[in-house]
């Protein structure tokens, strides 16, 4: 059997080994004389990643057996922190006279102890890996050297900045620093400053602090954008023997107005027997062949970011949003499903094809949508149709298990001179619903088709919800007279119900709210796990590959395995590189949407910051031990009532039931409760609204 970290640690658990020296441990492992080399260097490796701890002696053991954890710690402005732990168990809090010179985001071991109230505490022992080696703040002068305030407050250690690593920053600038030396017992971190981003009172200093504290690339590197220069659009003979020539198809895009990077299309055709949905996606794997160094750049960006001012593209513009990008009225390289449903939606059969378009329309959401009201235009047939189709198709995906949350996310308009002009609720008309629609359609045949062929692959995968995560909200909704019928893994179909059992009414709002925060993540894995909220068996990504890694990623798999079968030795292959391509895939997401939520936060605070001393209503959204949040009804912003400022009384968190409550008198304020706040401060640095309560309604 061959050695891994799993079977190791599974062994030293059934034999409850104590901690041992490598020589021991191979003998009571039994493992065979030749495999103890790459045995020692395994033990070696997971003593590194803190699976195994060496302790003193030589001796390796396994954390938790030691009443210690592993993990990442996360800190706190005040200077203690919790260490991060993968398992059930709640996160484990540090005081700061326990912290030993640990960072933000440092891997650490930690020795569980008792604290003086009922969660875990612990002191940390060692530090394992220092993960943070630059980051972003603000530079103070102090005689001739310096310090730097990091912008993200979960670094709660200054970085002192010796007069000679400066860089002739001035006070107020927002910087970039590497790490030079890490804190110990005798000094603060130390660094140099790497790069001067701007003052902070710049909003572009602020995008590009957020860029790099996440590690997202603004530019592409010269010799990436050279190869980009070099590829051409045009298609040869041979090249267009081999595809499906579909050009003088009726085949259209709908993107939103700013949109430029168009990588799908759509087409229909119907008859009495039923509908033929064709779902034209860019072959962005013809220009981006693996391995090349424009597959490595977008490997490693993993996504395309967006946000209120723009794009952080994952291929360069020249691909983006020319030579891939479906531009109407120019032939394109695409790769087509196309998708048999009879008269009631039902999935007949599915083809997929390389092929050939010609777009003859670039259309817009909004002009779809209101096309019904205008005149009518020669695709308006088209479009009904696909109406009506889509229609269908939603139905019958929510009836089948696919959870439809109630909640409009904020759109942030931005003027000309880049300016917040104002924070609205973001447009989803049906034709939103009808790309939707097709577009999940289109992926499903994908997966089936992965499936089907036994090739290993990339899956979008959303697991079950934790079951204590669904006890809690099922006994927090019991307040409204609300339950879940399956207390224990409730099928996605339930959630649905619930959520069509509450529409419209008061607590509507919560309800979406506190069900959606108890889900886990949608992410990226190599195993076939399903999609509960969609309430999908299989799924792939597949319709986005010019901005989503594995979409491109997918299109390479499927047109290379048209006419071919997957032999053992491709599964395997394909399975250590789908694991790869799903950890890289799912880590870049995560960053991609902490750069939009920055963003949007930095954004919603520049808007606020000339609206202090304004009043507005508002919904308590999350209630913690130092206050309550509140989403404004009038505007899509978020802001926070401090504990602190309420005086009245002494107020208790109710962490199960998501309240505070006042000690003396009872006064309550819970998730969902409607209030009249005063904006009272903002500091745009800290993307913070400060909110006063004024009275609940």
């Amino acid at each position: 059997m061959k050695l891994s970290e799993k079977i190791i640690l599974s062994r030293i658990r059934e034999k409850s080994l104590r901690p041992m020296k490598i020589a021991e441990m191979a003998r009571a492992l039994a493992i065979p004389e030749n495999e103890r080399k790459p045995f020692r260097n395994l033990i070696k490796e997971m003593a590194d990643k803190g699976s195994l701890l060496k302790v003193r002696g030589g001796r390796y053991g396994i954390p938790d057996q030691m009443n210690l954890v592993t993990g990442e710690l996360k800190g706190h402005p005040r200077g203690f922190g919790f260490v991060a732990t993968e398992g059930p168990e709640s996160d484990l809090y540090v005081h700061r006279k326990h912290m030993k010179d640990a960072m933000h985001m440092d891997l650490v071991v930690a020795q569980i102890q008792g604290g003086e109230t009922d969660r875990p505490e612990g002191r940390i022992v060692r530090i394992l890996e220092r993960r943070t080696q630059r980051l972003t703040g603000t530079y103070e002068n102090y005689g001739r050297e310096g310090w730097v305030a990091p912008l993200e407050e979960s670094h709660f250690h200054d970085i002192f900045i010796p007069s000679k690593n400066k860089m002739d920053a001035k006070n107020g600038q927002i910087v970039e620093v590497e790490i030079t030396s890490y804190p110990s017992a005798r000094q603060a971190p130390m660094g140099k400053i790497v790069q001067i981003l701007g003052y902070s009172d710049d909003p572009n200093a602020q995008i590009k602090a957020i860029f790099r504290r996440h590690d997202a690339h603004m530019e592409f590197p010269a010799k990436v954008l050279n190869a980009a220069d070099k590829l051409s659009a045009k298609i040869s003979d041979e090249e267009r023997a081999h595809r499906k020539d579909l050009r003088s198809e009726t085949i259209f895009t709908i993107d939103g107005e700013k949109a430029k990077d168009f990588d799908d299309a759509v087409s229909l055709e119907w008859d009495e027997k039923g509908y033929h949905l064709g779902v034209h996606v860019a072959d962005v794997s013809h220009f981006v062949k693996a391995k090349s160094l424009l597959d490595k750049e977008a490997f490693q960006r993993g996504t395309s970011i967006y946000y209120p001012d723009g794009v952080l593209p994952m291929l360069p513009f020249q691909l983006s949003n020319e030579i891939c990008s479906l531009k109407p009225n120019v032939e394109r390289l695409t790769v087509s499903v196309f998708i048999d449903l009879d008269l009631d939606g039902n999935l007949l059969s599915y083809q997929i094809h390389p092929s050939l378009i010609k777009s003859c329309k670039r259309l817009t959401y909004t002009e779809v949508a209101q096309m019904e009201e205008g005149d009518p235009g020669e695709l308006t047939p088209v479009l009904l149709e696909m109406k009506k189709l889509s229609q269908m198709l939603r139905k019958k995906r929510f009836s089948q298990g696919s959870v439809d949350f109630h909640l409009p996310e904020a759109h942030i308009v931005m003027s000309p001179s880049e300016t917040v002009e104002d924070i609205i609720a973001a447009e989803h008309n049906w034709a939103h619903e009808l790309i939707e629609e097709f577009m999940l359609l289109a992926n499903q045949c994908a997966a089936k088709f992965l499936k089907r062929n036994k090739i290993p692959c990339v899956h979008r995968i959303h697991e079950a919800p934790d079951p204590d995560r669904m006890e809690a909200f099922n006994d927090f909704i019991a307040a409204f007279g609300l339950s879940l019928e399956t207390q224990v893994n409730p099928p996605s179909l339930e959630l649905h119900r619930l959520i069509q059992q509450v529409r419209n009414r008061r607590e509507e709002r919560v309800v979406n709210i506190l069900l959606l925060r108890s889900m886990k993540k949608a992410l990226y894995s190599e195993n076939d796990l399903g999609h509960y909220c969609l309430g999908f068996d299989d799924y792939v990504h597949f319709t986005s590959p010019i901005r989503r890694y594995p979409d491109l990623y997918t299109h390479r798999l499927i047109k290379k395995y048209l006419d071919n079968k997957c032999s053992s030795s491709d599964k395997k292959r394909l399975r250590e590189r789908a694991i790869d391509c799903a950890g890289q895939s799912s880590e870049r997401e995560r960053k991609a949407m902490a750069v939009e939520r920055d963003v949007c936060d930095l954004r919603r605070a520049q808007y606020m910051s000339g609206r202090i001393g304004e009043y507005f209503n508002g919904y308590i959204s999350s209630v913690t031990a130092f206050g309550f949040f509140v989403e404004l009804k009038e505007v899509f912003v978020e802001g926070l009532v401090l504990l602190s400022s309420l005086t009245d009384d002494y107020y208790i968190f109710e962490e199960a039931d998501h309240k505070l409550e006042g000690n003396r008198r009872g006064r309550v304020f819970q998730i969902g409760d409607l209030v009249e706040v005063r904006i009272a401060e903002v500091d745009i640095s800290r993307r913070r609204i400060a909110l006063a309560l004024v009275k609940k309604l």
